[in-house]
């Protein structure tokens, strides 16, 4: 198990702080939200940016400029988990939880006010574009600000629930944008793209209520008062972590690659052309259905991982990934509905939310206390610059291969993580929750 402190001895260890709680739901607000933004955004540039902001007597065009500010979001992530990272093992992470999500929801909200090409111009885009690089780097500082607050006040013995209450964010982050999309598309007139944004308002005020009242890490207090804290955090993960920032690329990838494939993908498969497999109604019932399963299953997934460790239920999720990469696809080529929900339903809330259920204590628990932000920050945001192309990459694929063709990205991204996973170290296995059983009881 990584090195890891205790401010408050074995109390901290057994019980977590007064904060754990509040500190997992304000942390959960920021998944939410990420991932709320990421299919408002991915639904509105496929729907209304080209019209609204890239004008062109080809719509096509239109269409993929709009999926081009899409991924400038995705491309400068690294960079806020870079900062993010690095302010979080120097000054602390509290400031970088509520900072992050501040700089967040104002972008966010700030989207569902910007004037069109008609109103201003050339001047939409061009906004539309600064505020995606804004919100990317505050996506880029936010999940490790608040994976490692949750973890840090979190009992030892239950880092893994706890830290998957924000990974729960994800699907709930899903379901909210689907649910306010179907709404909202009803509207005859910009708010129909206007509104999902601005309603992304309540989350954030409520999200920053819990985060101002939180209480800093107690580990990372602990470390500055011991006089811990390194100079320059990111060169000693460059230095001394490479190899572990390497694995925990490969170990998102096969989470967050999968997921882009069902979520982005399988939608667009499933619901275009001339002769479509099914009504994009099903294909929405299937995704809402999973991820409303996945708010429960995920933190379901990361109790199980406190109970048995980290590394054989990662390496299960990876091996179904694998598996399921072809079955999906002959299922729903059958067109039946529930086989279209089934898929859905074993994509998302089993094998994806056993990933991502998993990560939050996993990869905190790789790397020391005064380097595990900038650690867990690079490992995580750089895999998701590179995953966040999978959907293009399986669109192109498909154009040569057909299904098959994107059968075997999605299987790919498995085999990445499988092996990510076998050459990672466990950090809760039996001698590590022996020896914290150990501690406690010798105290009581």
């Amino acid at each position: 198990m990584t090195t890891t402190t205790a401010p408050e001895g074995t109390s901290q260890a057994r019980d977590g702080s007064p904060d754990k709680l509040r500190t997992a739901i304000g942390s959960a607000v920021g998944t939410t939200i990420e991932n709320y933004d990421f299919l408002a955004y991915g639904t509105a540039a496929a729907l209304y940016f080209g019209t609204d902001f890239f004008p062109s007597s080809d719509p096509v065009v239109g269409v993929l400029l709009g999926f081009l500010t899409f991924g400038i979001g995705f491309a400068v992530r690294p960079i806020g988990g870079l900062i993010g990272g690095y302010l979080g093992d120097k000054i602390g992470r509290k400031p970088v939880l509520v900072g992050a999500l501040m700089v967040m929801g104002i972008s966010t909200v700030l989207i569902g006010v910007l004037p069109t090409y008609a109103q201003v111009g050339l001047l939409a885009p061009l906004l539309l574009g600064f505020i995606r690089v804004v919100q990317g780097l505050a996506f880029g500082a936010e999940w490790g600000g608040a994976i490692l607050m949750t973890f840090e006040h979190a009992p030892w013995k239950k880092r893994g629930r706890y830290t998957a209450i924000p990974q729960a964010g994800v699907p709930f982050g899903v379901l909210l944008a689907n649910v306010v999309f179907l709404l909202s598309s009803q509207l005859d007139s910009e708010l129909a793209w206007r509104l999902p944004f601005l309603l992304s308002a309540v989350l954030i005020i409520a999200g920053m209520i819990i985060r101002l009242k939180v209480s800093e890490s107690p580990e990372f207090e602990h470390t500055k008062e011991m006089g811990l804290v390194v100079k320059n955090p990111l060169w000693q993960v460059i230095k001394n972590d490479w190899r572990t920032v390497l694995r925990v690329i490969a170990l998102r990838l096969a989470e967050s690659g999968g997921f882009y494939v069902i979520v982005t993908y399988m939608l667009s498969y499933l619901t275009s052309g001339d002769d479509p497999i099914t009504e994009r109604s099903v294909a929405l019932t299937g995704l809402i259905a999973a991820a409303a399963l996945g708010v429960i299953t995920t933190i379901l997934w990361g109790t199980l991982t406190d109970r048995i460790g980290r590394r054989p239920v990662y390496i299960v999720g990876t091996l179904l990934l694998i598996a399921f990469a072809f079955p999906m696809f002959l299922l729903v080529n059958t067109s039946a509905p529930y086989l279209i929900v089934f898929v859905y339903i074993v994509a998302m809330s089993v094998i994806h939310d056993m990933l991502a259920g998993t990560q939050g204590a996993w990869f905190s628990e790789l790397f020391s206390t005064n380097t595990r932000a900038s650690g867990a920050s690079i490992g995580y945001q750089f895999s998701a610059a590179i995953s966040g192309f999978i959907p293009l990459i399986a669109t192109a694929v498909a154009v040569v291969l057909g299904w098959g063709g994107v059968a075997i990205v999605y299987a790919a991204c498995g085999v990445l993580g499988l092996l990510g996973a076998l050459l990672t170290r466990e950090t809760w296995g039996k001698r590590e929750r022996a020896d914290v059983d150990r501690a406690i009881a010798e105290v009581e």
